[in-house]
């Protein structure tokens, strides 16, 4: 009798330490089961494509690059306001504004990055095609969300929206029946080329090679380690109140793809290896028109400094606010490098250079003030959230110290780059983009939508529609740019006017190619780890 018990000890023992040790590491699982099925290869050289050995006489169309940064704060950019922590300049960014055109009333096309990437590669509202929401695995949605909550206010997993029609991750994306802008300027003869991020799609059909780049190395994923945690380079800042950053810690890896391949190990940190390969080609193909979308991976997630740069900002004494400022500052010297590059190769002056970010700071990272002076960040429609960079070098075209307040965005990349290389928009399909290069655009009013959170800007006014919690914010630009001074319970006419005009929007909308499952609070004025205090302002964004 008394061994039966033992043995039933046993295995009550057993039990509970396997279901421990599973919900320890149940994050781990899906890198695990990936690193199972597609060991990350060593690092290999990208050969990639070479041009003609010497330039066409006569005159050919402009180069392009479209630079983009990822979770990039308003107040980052020196330009803006005082960089990170006041002491983090960014003088070969704000170079691209004063040595070109500076766009200062310039929106992202969503709040988060997936939907806003969509809208620059096709000109089109993401919600237009059925892009509304920010592809996540479904056990991703359920299991960590975008946060745990705050306060009385928990995330939302909507598993009444799990039915078998869901797309599998991977084919979460831009559709291949959209025309991508490599695929306009392709057949108008560029050579076109993708590095960095994507997140518009993993399956072979959506990738970046299949959607009109004739070459592509690739972070195809929302985001990467831009350095193995244990690599003797790396200064790492984890965000502990954060499940996304430990998802990302735990699963994703220094790897990269090359037009299709197996993972491979990238060189050294991300953002140098991917300034260094877009030197590398730009100057193979310095003698034939080419269009180059460089999008970086900093400053999102995770938090990874090299030492050196690290080391530079000594008189930062919080330690991830000075891992953060150092991405920022390696992003910027990496930047001026690339422009070095254009310079050096004589290619310069007929090269058109633009840079954006596709979305305001993050909220959960940790850092006060990133969107400064607006209120909101990432994953809301205040101006936190949503306003862009948008800074256009051609010094052939543009003159330099132009500034202009018109509204604008992602929405009008695809023409204007479509124009600038003299390639044709599609003649199938309602096109959102104009050519702002030609003068401001001409649309009455811009739109933004995820779920039931809602908003559209015409003219000077701001109209935001939430269901969690019930509520219509309005607010006048003009005089309020920061969206402090609520006006809807003083002009309920105006509320009216846009929210019908939100509500005509939609009509014309398509229904969502994969629901978006979790709905998680976000607090407007404060980042994640700071304490809930009741009457904190939120909103629920969905995926």
């Amino acid at each position: 009798m008394p061994n039966k018990w033992v043995a039933l000890g046993a295995m009550t023992l057993a039990a509970v330490g396997g279901y421990w040790a599973y919900d320890a590491n149940k994050y781990r699982i899906p890198g695990i089961v990936q690193d199972w099925r597609e060991p990350v290869q060593p690092n290999r050289a990208i050969a990639w494509q070479q041009g003609p050995a010497a330039a066409p006489e006569g005159a050919r169309p402009p180069n392009i690059i479209l630079i983009v940064a990822d979770d990039l704060g308003y107040n980052d950019i020196s330009l803006n306001g005082g960089g990170v922590a006041g002491i983090v300049k960014t003088p070969n960014i704000d170079a691209l504004a004063r040595e070109g055109v500076h766009f200062t009333t310039a929106y992202a096309a969503n709040a988060t990055c997936s939907p806003s990437r969509a809208a620059m590669m096709t000109g089109r509202y993401p919600t237009r095609f059925g892009f509304e929401f920010t592809a996540v695995p479904i056990e991703f949605a359920e299991n960590l969300a975008h946060g745990e909550g705050v306060g009385p206010h928990r995330a939302i997993f909507h598993d009444e929206l799990v039915t078998p029609d869901i797309p599998p991750y991977p084919q979460m994306g831009v559709p291949a029946s959209e025309v991508t802008i490599a695929e306009a300027v392709k057949a108008a003869g560029y050579h076109t080329v993708h590095i960095g991020k994507w997140h518009l799609g993993e399956a072979p059909e959506l990738q970046p090679h299949a959607q009109g780049f004739d070459e592509s190395l690739a972070v195809l994923a929302g985001a990467a380690m831009l350095l193995p945690e244990d690599d003797p380079d790396a200064v790492n800042a984890k965000l502990p109140w954060d499940p996304i950053d430990r998802f990302i810690w735990a699963n994703l890896r220094h790897a990269v793809t090359f037009n299709g391949s197996k993972r491979f190990a990238a060189q050294g940190h991300m953002t140098d290896y991917f300034a260094d390969e877009a030197i590398k080609a730009i100057e193979a193909n310095r003698n034939r028109p080419f269009f180059l979308y460089l999008a970086f991976t900093a400053p999102h997630t995770p938090l990874q400094a090299t030492r050196a740069d690290y080391d530079r900002l000594a008189a930062i004494k919080d330690h991830r606010t000075r891992v953060y400022g150092a991405m920022i500052a390696q992003m910027d010297r990496r930047i001026g490098d690339v422009m070095a590059k254009l310079k050096e190769a004589g290619i310069d002056d007929n090269t058109l250079v633009i840079f954006t970010s596709d979305n305001g700071g993050a909220w959960y990272n940790g850092m006060p003030g990133l969107n400064a002076p607006f209120r909101g960040w990432k994953a809301t429609f205040f101006e936190g959230g949503i306003r862009a960079p948008l800074f256009m070098r051609w010094p052939a075209r543009i003159a330099p110290g132009t500034e202009r307040g018109d509204v604008t965005g992602h929405l009008d990349l695809f023409a204007t780059i479509a124009a600038a290389a003299g390639a044709a928009l599609p003649a199938d399909r309602t096109i959102d983009s104009e050519d702002i290069l030609a003068g401001p655009a001409k649309r009455p009013a811009m739109f933004w939508r995820s779920g039931d959170y809602r908003a559209v800007r015409a003219g000077d006014w701001k109209l935001q529609v939430t269901k969690r919690p019930e509520k219509a914010r309005l607010y006048n630009l003009a005089a309020d740019p920061t969206e402090r001074t609520d006006l809807s319970a003083r002009e309920p006419a105006r509320v009216a006017e846009l929210g019908a005009m939100i509500e005509a929007q939609n009509r014309g909308m398509a229904t969502p190619i994969w629901p978006g499952l979790v709905e998680g609070p976000v607090r407007i004025d404060v980042p994640l780890n700071t304490p809930w205090q009741d009457g904190q302002d939120y909103i629920y964004w969905t995926n």
